[in-house]
């Protein structure tokens, strides 16, 4: 059988290796433009398709029947042919479910906003009203209830997010300020890439409870397989894809103190994975064209803070890769989000008197001792896991990849 999805720009798709997991079936891409779709769809030998934008309500009136979900909402994701043509479902709204339900998010009895009025907006909008939501009300940029006029509904519980904003490689855009909505209790992103978005990066700094796309992506994949296959998937192999997903696609970020070996352990981490290993310290001097102590000695340490949190916007902006940073990184907060959106920190600790200094300039200006004592809060404050390398580089790469 034959499996595909359908949509004008595809390149970042994850669902060829999704449905890998699933079904192991083939899965292709399959990028058409707009004045195609209907011959695409009459002449392709495909059994089964996803669709995605701008293109779930064109294939609709290609379809011989929708399914009660793919009606209401007034869009379709999935098509499966049949004897007869092809049928039109959404299982988009059975992924929001599973998005918000994994993420302890009950909109029952709350009011609900919902940013976007798009296909994903129509799916949200009916399954938070399903789900027992008060209220729901659609924010868009030049609706009646727009990002203007959003104090009249700081009572607001759930916020769910269905734009592109925020999305790869637009990181960093939210929407709206969290701390404008007292009573928010719950908050869903349908991007998944970055795994954090902007706007969830608020959320866990508010601790407010959220949930980002991949779950909803993984969820309405496996409710497409079923339907295609004729066949129950179990519920445990969303969890088990979404991990895997999620381990690939997060960059592996090594903070610690200069010297502690950060890009030794990143190099044994690309041998033993294959990942593209990025050096935030080689880029700053790419971007600037000058050494690193020819910028600290001539323009100061802030100069150069300056250019480390531009070579760090960039570098979290990418998935699966692994970036060595440099050992003052996180005595800027605002390379935590930038770093953090899309990775695991791993602190790479080694004892202090094994520390070089040959060629570093703010080691040799100041005692190590004294650094680490400045410092040691903030990777702890940074890092998701701790790692030891005082023995094997290869040792402490294998025990990162143990730990992930």
């Amino acid at each position: 059988m034959k499996f595909g999805l359908l949509g004008e720009h595809l390149r970042h798709s994850y669902s060829p290796a999704i449905h890998k997991e699933l079904h192991g079936e083939e899965y292709r891409l399959y990028e058409v433009s707009p004045e195609r779709v209907g011959t695409f769809l009459q002449e392709t030998d495909l059994d089964g398709m996803n669709v995605t934008i701008p293109y779930k309500k064109t294939v609709m009136p290609y379809c011989v029947s929708l399914s009660e979900a793919a009606q209401r909402i007034g869009c379709v994701n999935t098509l499966v042919r049949r004897a007869d043509g092809w049928h039109g479902y959404n299982t988009d709204y059975t992924g929001f479910c599973h998005m918000l339900k994994a993420a302890g998010i009950d909109p029952a009895g709350k009011k609900a906003l919902v940013l976007g009025s798009g296909g994903a907006s129509l799916t949200a909008r009916t399954a938070l009203k399903d789900l027992g939501a008060k209220e729901v009300v659609v924010i868009s940029r030049s609706g009646e209830d727009n990002y203007d006029n959003l104090d009249r509904h700081r009572d607001a519980g759930i916020i769910v997010n269905t734009t592109p904003a925020g999305m790869f490689p637009d990181n960093g855009t939210r929407l709206l300020d969290l701390q404008q909505f007292p009573q928010c209790d719950g908050v869903a992103d349908v991007v998944y890439n970055p795994a954090r978005t902007a706007l969830l990066l608020q959320a866990e700094d508010l601790s407010i409870p959220y949930a980002g796309g991949l779950s909803m992506l993984v969820a309405q994949a496996k409710r497409s397989a079923e339907i295609w296959l004729d066949k129950d998937i179990p519920d445990s192999e969303v969890t088990r894809i979404e991990k895997l997903l999620a381990v690939s696609m997060q960059n592996i970020v090594l903070i610690g103190m200069p010297g502690s070996g950060k890009t030794s352990v990143g190099k044994a981490l690309q041998q033993l994975t294959g990942r593209e290993l990025i050096d935030t310290d080689e880029e700053i001097v790419r971007m600037s064209g000058r050494t690193i102590p020819d910028i600290i000695g001539n323009d100061g340490e802030e100069a150069f803070r300056a250019l480390e949190t531009a070579a760090i916007a960039e570098a979290g902006k990418r998935s699966g890769c692994i970036i060595s940073t440099g050992g003052g990184c996180v005595t800027r907060e605002r390379n935590y989000p930038l770093l953090h959106q899309n990775a695991v920190i791993v602190w790479i600790r080694r004892r202090l008197d094994w520390l070089p200094t040959d060629g570093r300039p703010l080691s040799r200006a100041g005692k190590l001792d004294k650094m680490y004592e400045e410092r040691k809060d903030k990777y702890a404050a940074f890092a998701d896991i701790t790692i030891e390398n005082n023995r094997a580089v290869k040792k402490a790469a294998e025990q990162i990849l143990k730990e992930l």
